[in-house]
């Protein structure tokens, strides 16, 4: 690092540079676009916080039907509001990826990965004041293996065989080996709570910086800070309230004037705007959230594989990423891995818009009529003009999509996994393995495209127990060519997580591994009052 960057990262941690400002002076004194990127998340993150205030945040993704149970956390705001009062055992680095501690200070595999071994922080109390204890982890975990808790992390813990404590360690034994097996303890329904939620899973009792006030689904949550936090690095703020703003325009004017300190699913076509309000910032993160099509590949007519590869070739997903992402991402390529995950699979021909291709596979697929496709603001920034450009789109291809927009309220109870063609999102997973395993896997509880092949499946296990990479990397290349020729989805691209804050708020960090700076954005930032 020369003087000038050193000198731009001082900046940084003062708090008197954007993101953009640093990366634009920062690449034209000749660093590059990775490491101006590290540099700036750690300068953020060394910036010296400063404790209390009440931090507002409005937050598109809420609804009425949203469960306190992590187990069954759905939505945006879930995701931010288990974050904010829980803890995992494992966490994941927002620069690379990799697995670092959390509730597990360590741990250690046998020589053929399928015995994993945690050794249990100490010290750490629940919100109750009850200590934590091997038992409660040992509970969590097998309530979450538990088919009757419709949890969503059932398909990544489906291959943990026994879960078992052995003094003060967790030993998981699984059914083959895995190497990513810390990683996939990251997942954010994993949350440990006081006998695994056995007793009362809706009570929000964790070990997270912050206790839970109050909770009214889709409208509102509150929290106070946890005094007794086992961690000193993050909950800076005194309070915190999560306010449901399902209406783009309704979040953008109350950041715009001040009623909030943050918002998230800041739509492209805004960013211009917002930038004109002298008091605004926008987060723009780049990382393994997708913007999807979904088909259930087992309901008519989207069970003719001619139909669904029609459907993908009609699919413009260059003019997507202008129009709907205004450049803030790449395209897709129907599969949901990109080049932030390890073992990428290289050298997959791009597919690219082609109405003549979608003619002939349509015609062949001998389906006549409309297509019924439902989407609603919810599902996506832009997911209902995304529904109209590819409806555009299809015309030119002889296909005729008939759009249906939905309420946001109850999208994702009543037609996202529900409708057999609709519009969704991914916000991306730690692996290539825990993103199939969750949507992919033919027992998968959000297997949201009725994907159930046996031979993927194989390909799946074979992948999670090779400890050679480069055998490992073919495999991922396979199952990474089933889904794009023969499964459910749509994906035409992989979007930069966009938020935006006031300039009060301080110390955000942008983290690959999933929107809302992988959900901590509450506990991590403070205000500069």
């Amino acid at each position: 690092m020369n003087d000038y960057t050193k000198y731009l990262a001082s900046r940084v941690t003062s708090g008197g540079l954007s993101r953009r400002e640093f990366m634009g002076r920062a690449m034209a004194a000749g660093v590059t676009l990775a490491l101006a990127d590290q540099l700036f998340t750690e300068s953020a993150m060394a910036a010296e916080p400063k404790r209390g205030g009440h931090l507002k945040l409005g937050l598109e993704g809420g609804a009425a039907t949203d469960s306190k149970d992590p187990a069954k956390f759905l939505s945006q705001v879930m995701f931010c509001v288990g974050r904010c009062w829980g803890d995992m055992l494992v966490e994941s680095h927002p620069l690379t990826g990799a697995a670092v501690p959390s509730l597990a200070e360590s741990w250690e595999p046998s020589k053929d990965a399928a015995t994993w071994t945690f050794k249990i922080r100490k010290g750490v109390k629940f919100h109750n004041g009850k200590d934590l204890t091997i038992d409660d982890v040992v509970a969590t975990l097998k309530r979450h293996t538990d088919a009757k808790s419709e949890s969503g992390a059932l398909g990544v813990m489906k291959s943990i065989k026994e879960i078992k404590a052995d003094g003060g360690n967790l030993v998981l034994t699984l059914t083959e080996g895995n190497a990513d097996m810390p990683l996939l303890l990251t997942d954010y329904h994993l949350v440990i709570q006081p006998n695994g939620g056995y007793d009362d899973p809706l009570a929000s009792i964790g070990t997270g910086p912050y206790k839970m006030v109050s909770f009214e689904p889709g409208v509102r949550a509150t929290f106070e800070r946890n005094k007794d936090d086992w961690r000193t690095d993050r909950g800076y703020v005194d309070s915190i309230e999560i306010i449901g703003m399902n209406d783009a325009t309704a979040r953008i004017a109350a950041l715009s004037s001040g009623q909030v300190h943050y918002i998230n699913r800041v739509d492209p076509k805004t960013v211009d705007l917002l930038k004109r309000a002298p008091n605004v910032e926008i987060l723009a993160t780049a990382g393994r959230g997708h913007y999807v099509f979904i088909m259930h590949c087992t309901t008519a007519p989207f069970d003719n594989n001619d139909l669904r590869l029609a459907l993908k070739y009609a699919m413009d997903r260059e003019t997507m990423v202008k129009k709907i992402l205004g450049g803030y991402g790449k395209v897709g390529n129907d599969f949901p891995i990109n080049n932030t995950y390890a073992l990428f699979p290289e050298g997959i021909e791009q597919r690219t818009y082609d109405p003549d291709k979608a003619s002939f596979h349509y015609k062949k697929s001998g389906h006549s009529g409309s297509v019924l496709l439902r989407t609603s603001e919810v599902a996506f920034p832009g997911a209902v003009d995304a529904a109209v450009l590819y409806q555009e789109s299809c015309k030119k291809a002889g296909i005729e999509i008939e759009v249906k927009r939905e309420p946001g309220d109850g999208y994702w109870t009543n037609v996202w996994n529900v409708q057999p063609f609709s519009t969704s999102y991914w916000g991306g997973r730690p692996t290539q393995d825990q993103m199939y395993s969750t949507a992919y896997l033919s027992t998968a509880d959000w297997n949201d495209t009725r994907f159930k092949r046996p031979d993927f499946d194989k390909l799946l296990l074979q992948a999670r127990s090779e400890l050679d990479e480069a055998k490992r990397k073919e495999l991922y290349r396979a199952m990474a060519m089933m889904v794009r020729d023969e499964g459910g989805v749509i994906l035409p691209m992989f979007n930069d997580f966009v938020n935006a804050s006031t300039k009060k708020v301080k110390g955000y960090v942008h983290d690959i591994g999933n929107d809302m700076s992988n959900g901590y954005v509450a506990t991590r930032v403070w205000l500069d009052t």
